[in-house]
């Protein structure tokens, strides 16, 4: 009985542990979970799959949730008045790029800098990552899933999330090319 217990309790934290652990900026998210400086967001799979249940009344609406359907979930976090951001924009982007993330874009605005990674899985997107860091602002964004990128710029232009507007000239392949 006391070995079932222990192997019941080992089960549940490694549960534990893989879900806390559903795209690669969970520990940064985790980190400033209860800081006021920071806006978080948290999108669930389940939140993505009740615009799935609308009928679509054209083909383009269509093509739009089959792509949400696919998405597990979007974090973002978010500050642009900490003294620090392109110090969190720094460790940010060391912990994506020692990961097994590719690059598919970097982008300087002014004084923000900005970056793209993507994670794939068997030819196919499983995590997309934009990083953001200027003078006082700090963005991080993991949305993850099976991602078309093209499609994801779409979403993004009605979610106004700032920076993925630069997805707009990026294909599947990462090289810009269409």
């Amino acid at each position: 009985m006391k070995r079932l217990l222990i192997i019941t309790i080992a089960m549940q934290l490694f549960a534990i542990g893989v879900n806390a652990q559903d795209n690669i900026l969970a520990p940064l998210f985790d980190k400033f979970a209860d800081d006021e400086d920071f806006t978080k967001v948290s999108i669930t799979s389940k939140m993505f799959s009740l615009f799935t249940e609308f009928e679509p009344e054209d083909p383009e609406t269509k093509e739009l949730t089959e792509a949400i359907s696919k998405l597990k979930g979007l974090k973002i976090l978010a500050s642009d008045s900490i003294d620090n951001a392109r110090s969190h924009f720094k460790d940010a982007t060391a912990q994506v790029r020692k990961s097994n993330f590719e690059e598919l874009m970097s982008v300087r605005d002014g004084t923000d800098d900005m970056l793209f990674m993507i994670q794939e899985e068997a030819g196919k997107i499983s995590e997309l990552v934009m990083l953001v860091g200027g003078k006082n602002k700090f963005i991080a964004m993991s949305l993850y899933g099976e991602i078309d990128l093209k499609q994801i710029s779409k979403i993004s232009k009605g979610m106004k999330i700032d920076g993925m507007k630069y997805l707009e000239n990026i294909d599947n392949d990462g090289d810009g090319q269409e």
